[in-house]
């Protein structure tokens, strides 16, 4: 809930009940993201050759870092974009 130049946290109220059952029913059935769709990647060049410049200066091997980007589905649906356009080494601290 916003109220003009303030945030005020909303919370559901306590229930002694659940809105549903918790009790698993049917087949269990395993499902992974590129099974019903069709998953691409794209990163910026300019991205790719920072992180391997990092790297190379890095001395410490290997170093952790970030790839940060967004995931989109595509228009039709049926497939996925995920495109990695920035690149932060993080902190050492």
């Amino acid at each position: 809930r916003f109220v003009p130049k303030r945030m005020v946290p909303f919370s559901f109220p306590l229930s002694k009940c659940a809105l549903w059952d918790p009790v698993p029913m049917g087949d269990v059935i395993g499902t992974h993201i590129t099974y019903y769709r069709n998953p691409r990647l794209s990163l910026v060049e300019k991205t790719l050759r920072l992180a391997y410049r990092h790297a190379k200066q890095n001395e410490k091997k290997p170093f952790s870092c970030f790839l940060l980007g967004t995931l989109a589905a595509d228009e039709d649906g049926e497939g996925i974009t995920l495109t990695i356009d920035r690149f932060d080494p993080g902190r050492e601290v």
